[in-house]
């Protein structure tokens, strides 16, 4: 994806929120894709352009020498036009009360609009990392909205934030161990980004010492078994509503620099041999017994702006428990979004003014009834701001 020359065009979506605000300075100062010229296109609804030009403004001022041209619009058809790389963090929160399903059901709509414009627009070698929650279900309407649009641009390309728990996971065995977050390789994220996941330490994890010796996770938690098979997991399936509820805001900072973190090791800088990342990616070989057709997060190595899912692992009884669990919360997601997907579709782009009124907000975030209700359609034009 280098070229010296030709800047690297980069779409975002809800790019007026929170998390979006974290994550351009890390795609402009050369954190990501070094010394690679930038060019940004930022893609919001209309009532958020005005915070939008403001943030374009601080862009600007900012002088990164990797920023070459700062996009803002309202529509995605040109916001993706010959994107290399899309970031969809804008989505439909869940509110207080509402089920998982119901958030399902509010965010296909967006998802298949955005897909069907990656589909007509982007470049055929674009690469899209999808933040906004049910991330792994809202990918796989986007790819396969994509796909059914075009047959330029492969399943392959298309990528769900699981890395932000990976970071979590990492973070969580770190301190558990008194060392650097470093140190410690090879945790996965098994499944989807919902509370189902199963953060994974003891099947290929391991620490560096300080001689450089890779020690196995389960011979040093060996006498920690009870927390890291219940607490540890629970912790990080937990991390964002509890980030959120220190806070009173979803955890955009975290979100944003695992979003940077995921772009340079997929894109840039590959993984080192013997190590792996969790990505949530397309299942199309059923992976370690997963069905074929979902998103699901597994351990992948990195070469060549490619993923590689890391077979041969022998895997517990307790880590396939876990593994059936999270994978039967997404074949149900993947059900009800399917049924969705077809009638969105189906319906006609000018009955989209009819559609109902929604909230807008940014991964994990939960909202109070006081916040703004803004008015989306179905269509591509309207797009659900990431603004918390």
């Amino acid at each position: 994806m280098t070229n010296h020359t030709n800047p690297i065009k980069i779409a975002i979506s809800g790019a007026a929120g929170n998390i979006g605000y974290a994550l351009l300075p890390l795609l402009t100062s050369g954190y990501i894709f070094q010394d690679q010229p930038v060019e940004l296109r930022l893609l919001e609804i209309p009532q958020a352009i005005k915070s939008l030009s403001g943030t374009r403004m601080e862009l600007l001022d900012c002088a990164f020498p990797c920023l070459t041209d700062v996009i803002c619009t309202t529509d995605p058809l040109i916001a993706f036009k010959n994107a290399n790389v899309i970031i969809l963090v804008g989505g439909f929160p869940r509110k207080k009360g509402m089920q998982r399903k119901d958030l399902i059901q509010a965010n296909t709509s967006i998802f298949t609009s955005m897909g069907r414009a990656i589909g007509e627009v982007a470049s055929s070698n674009v690469k899209v990392v999808v933040v906004a929650n049910p991330a792994n279900t809202n990918c796989l309407v986007a790819l396969n909205e994509a796909l059914s649009s075009s047959s330029r641009i492969p399943a392959k390309n298309f990528c769900a934030l699981s890395y932000l728990d990976h970071q979590r996971a990492k973070g969580q065995i770190a301190q558990r161990l008194g060392v650097a977050p470093n140190r410690v390789k090879n945790v996965t994220i098994w499944g989807n980004h919902s509370e189902t996941q199963y953060p994974d330490a003891l099947t290929d994890g391991y620490c560096v010492n300080d001689n450089g010796e890779e020690i196995p996770l389960r011979s040093l938690l060996a006498n920690d078994l009870d927390w890291v098979t219940n607490d540890f997991i629970s912790i990080v399936q937990k991390r964002g509503k509890t980030v959120m509820e220190a806070r009173g805001n979803s955890s955009a900072l975290s979100a944003a620099m695992a979003t940077a973190e995921c772009l340079k090791t997929w894109l840039v800088t590959g993984t080192k041999e013997g190590e792996t990342v969790s990505m949530a990616v397309y299942n199309d070989k059923g992976y370690y017994g997963v069905e074929k057709g979902i998103v699901f997060s597994f351990p992948c190595e990195c070469r060549n702006g490619e993923w590689f899912v890391q077979e041969g692992l022998e895997l517990s009884e307790f880590a396939q428990q876990k593994l059936e669990v999270t994978e039967s919360e997404l074949l149900e997601e993947r059900d009800a979004a399917r049924e969705l997907a077809k009638m969105s579709r189906d319906r006609s782009m000018s009955t989209a003014s009819s559609s109902p009124s929604l909230t807008t907000s940014e991964s994990e975030s939960e909202i109070s009834e006081s916040e703004m209700s803004l008015s989306a359609s179905d269509s591509i034009q309207p797009y659900l701001t990431s603004k918390m």
